[in-house]
């Protein structure tokens, strides 16, 4: 937003300087951007007077020019039409830079006679598009610099510009009435309000205006006034010189009273030809194939639902965006029908994004106009095209109905103190709401129609502080609210997430935090990619699914690393993954990766590649820190993208998961380019069983003081037996006095017959109340053989 000070002090009286106007903006919200001080460029311009003019001996249309300067008497070559003796001239020395041919004026020869400076233009000074002859000056001291006499007799020339930042929050900062009001409140000067004379009506509109049903949630309300006669014409030059000010383009009255509205009350307006408006206006949605060329002189396929402003021929206005060409205003328009709506913002920004118009009006509806200035934004522009180009105005054209924007909320003085921090007296709270347009009526705050920010009370807190400055602000120490130690305030899950990573770091992994978003070719790696888990407006084509594990992340890592020279990592993560696109359809995970060797090479061949025994390790070490049972069952069944022979699942049974390790499939790590061997894990933390008791302590240790027995056994099995099915047959043999069993020798040989192989077993028994005697022993190796037979269908081995 821009505007110079000039036109701020038209809605504001004040004799608060520039500096703290600026310091005031952005105390209150409205940052300073930037501040144009346009007096800087012409300050080396200086004031002469033509002593006499006469003609050059080589060119008809040059004038050699006698000019009296502070510097004394110059010879000046001008080949301006009103280059003449006895005038006011503005002069621009040798070495003076000139804005508007971007130049900077030397000595020079013209047809062999020597010009020691110029006359300046308007257009070469940049104060106009006037260029038909050099300045003329009613007066002015010789040698006064010309920025002085513009103070005194052109202030708006020369008048600062600033520019702030405006939140999406704050439409009534688009237009300078409501800066003043702010700066208003804050006590920097006196709001000036401004009573509109209507403009009686003449005669009733030859044009009149419909909404169809479908479109009325879209535009509520749509005003309207033919006004016949007018001239149009170039703007007075108060007008042109604001335009400008602010980087507006004067084109000519009737278009730059729509863009001096839209600036100085954030009210856009559009105005048609009267005369190339075929029949009636009407506002309704389009059906998809029409076509429109807008005032930018660009042709715009409108969509099906798009909200448009047609005639009888056809759309002539992208409603609340930019108006159509053929029924614009030009030099030759006579009689003009003003508008003047209200456009729901939210269609509006969809529309404009849609088509990728970027213009004043939808940038100012798509935030919020104010509703209740609809009808007095058309009268006070009326009123000024009438004043300015005459013509006679017809009855006021309406459609729909003015939007209902009344809301109220209770005032409660102490929430200042209770939600900000700051101590305001209530009278002051009350002071300030009035200045910003609030209506109090008891203890309950009217909102302005013009704040579509403020839906509750917390907001009028924020108004009432941001008023009185949040600089104000101290920092005062909390009294303590409890004695002693604090109840925990992390929950089970957080308290193993932060286990999970305390266990995993000390074991040497680095953590990693990748994106929740990855490519539909990495997901699909891992059991996603599907149509439920993409994303409708993805930032890259690479972030396009949400991911169904957090090993694709870590694989991305380690190739970057790979490709950078370090090919032996360990990386961890915690974080969510994805099986589903809706709320809840996600799980939280503990994953880890290895790839490459164990240490760095040494003379001693100590390092090795990782295998899937360092990864069981470091998934069980991180498990039991988690609080897992320390017994569990090894399964297989893991998804695809794991090795099928060197993969675990860590079960507390058929379909209690609380974990896979193993080897990354190969195909996974081709496809993902990195160099093997890769080794990881997934841990899933709200699997694992909550303890029955609530408590800081841990349980008792339990241990037993007698001796523990180990008893091998050698089974022959078919060849395709896994060695896991005898492990856990062997282990339920008796859970009681089992308390391990574990493989420790494979073997296959002719002698065992083709398609037969021998596993031998270690079987540990812990008695817990009386040392084992034989025959104990023996009944248990008798269920061991029994359970083991019964489940790989094998022999003891003799």
């Amino acid at each position: 937003m821009k505007f110079t000070l000039s036109w701020l002090k038209d809605h504001l009286d004040t004799d608060a300087s520039l500096d703290d106007i600026l310091y005031a903006l952005t105390d209150l919200g409205l940052e300073v951007e930037g501040v144009e001080n346009r007096a800087a460029k012409l300050a080396d311009f200086t004031i002469g007077y033509v002593e006499s003019a006469e003609k050059h001996p080589d060119a008809d249309r040059l004038r050699v020019c006698q000019v009296n300067t502070d510097e004394g008497m110059k010879q000046i070559i001008c080949g301006a039409p009103n280059a003449r003796a006895g005038i006011t001239v503005v002069v621009a020395k040798p070495g003076v830079y000139v804005p508007g041919i971007d130049t900077t004026i030397g000595v020079g020869k013209i047809r062999g006679i020597e010009s020691f400076g110029m006359m300046a233009s308007e257009r070469e000074m940049e104060l106009s598009d006037e260029h038909d002859g050099i300045i003329e000056l009613p007066s002015g001291d010789v040698g006064q610099r010309f920025v002085d006499w513009l103070a005194e007799h052109d202030p708006a020339k020369v008048d600062p510009a600033i520019e702030i930042a405006i939140t999406p929050n704050r439409p009534d900062a688009l237009g300078v009435e409501g800066i003043a009001r702010d700066l208003a409140a804050r006590g920097l000067g006196t709001l000036k309000s401004r009573d509109v004379e209507y403009v009686p009506a003449s005669f009733a509109s030859d044009i009149q205006v419909s909404i169809d049903e479908d479109t009325r949630d879209g535009c509520p309300v749509f005003y309207g006034r033919l006004i016949k006669g007018v001239k149009n014409g170039p703007s007075p030059a108060w007008l042109q010189d604001i335009l400008r000010a602010i980087g507006l383009r004067p084109i000519s009255f009737l278009v730059d009273v729509t863009n001096f509205f839209t600036y100085d009350r954030n009210r856009p307006l559009h105005v048609f030809d009267a005369d190339k408006v075929a029949g009636n206006l009407r506002v309704h949605r389009a059906t998809g194939n029409e076509t429109l060329v807008a005032l930018d002189e660009k042709s715009y396929a409108l969509q099906a639902g798009q909200m448009v402003i047609s005639d009888d021929t056809g759309p002539e206005s992208i409603a609340g965006i930019m108006g159509g060409l053929d029924t614009g205003c030009t030099e030759d328009t006579v009689n003009v029908f003003v508008e003047s709506a209200y456009w729901d913002p939210v269609q509006i920004a969809y529309t404009g994004r849609a088509l990728k118009i970027n213009s004043d009006a939808r940038y100012r509806f798509e935030r919020g106009i104010d509703p209740a200035f609809t009808y007095e934004g058309l009268e006070r522009a009326v009123r000024m095209i009438v004043d300015h180009a005459g013509g006679e105005a017809s009855e006021v054209v309406v459609a729909g109905n003015d939007l209902n924007t009344a809301r109220a909320y209770k005032l409660d003085a102490a929430r200042v103190q209770s939600l900000v921090g700051m101590v305001i007296p209530e009278s002051t709270q009350r002071q300030t709401l009035t200045a910003l347009g609030f209506r109090l009526e008891g203890d309950m705050a009217h909102v302005p129609s013009w704040r579509p920010d403020v839906q509750g009370e917390a907001d009028l807190v924020e108004e009432v502080a941001r008023i009185a400055s949040l600089t104000k602000l101290k920092g005062v120490p909390l009294p303590r609210l409890t004695d002693g130690v604090s109840k925990p305030v992390m929950t089970p899950m957080q308290r193993r997430e932060q286990m999970a990573r305390r266990t995993a770091a000390a074991l040497g992994y680095n953590e990693c935090v990748t994106y929740t978003f990855i490519d539909q070719a990495s997901a699909a790696l891992f059991g996603g990619g599907d149509d439920a888990t993409m994303l409708e407006n993805p930032i890259s084509s690479d972030m396009s699914h949400m991911r169904p594990a957090l090993l694709p992340g870590l694989l991305q890592a380690a190739a970057r690393n790979q490709a950078r020279g370090f090919q032996d990592v360990a990386l961890f993560e915690v974080g969510p993954a994805f099986h589903g696109g809706e709320p809840g359809e996600q799980h939280n995970l503990v994953t880890g990766l290895l790839v490459g060797r164990t240490s760095p090479k040494d003379l001693h061949g100590a390092s090795r590649d990782v295998d899937v025994f360092d990864i069981k390790a470091d998934a069980e070490a991180v498990l039991a820190a988690m609080g897992a049972p320390a017994k569990v069952q090894i399964m297989r069944g893991a998804p695809d993208c794991w090795h099928p022979g060197r993969h675990g699942k860590i079960c507390l049974g058929p379909k209690k998961v609380l974990g896979i390790f193993g080897e990354i499939h190969p195909k996974v790590l081709a496809a993902m380019d990195i160099k093997g061997p890769a080794m990881g894990f997934t841990l899933w933390p709200s699997e694992i069983p909550l303890p029955r008791k609530a408590g800081a302590n841990k349980g008792a240790l339990t241990i037993s003081d007698l001796q523990a027995v180990e008893r091998d056994f050698a089974f022959v099995v078919d060849a395709d037996v896994e060695a896991l099915t005898l492990v856990n047959a062997a282990a339920g043999a008796d859970k009681a006095l089992i308390d391990d069993v574990r493989v420790f020798d494979e073997f296959i040989g002719d002698s065992l017959g083709e398609g037969k192989k021998s596993l031998a077993i270690t079987v540990r028994l812990q008695p817990k109340d009386a040392t084992l005697k034989d025959a104990d022993i023996e009944a248990v190796g008798a269920k061991v053989i029994e359970k083991v037979t019964k489940a790989t269908g094998g022999v003891l081995r003799g």
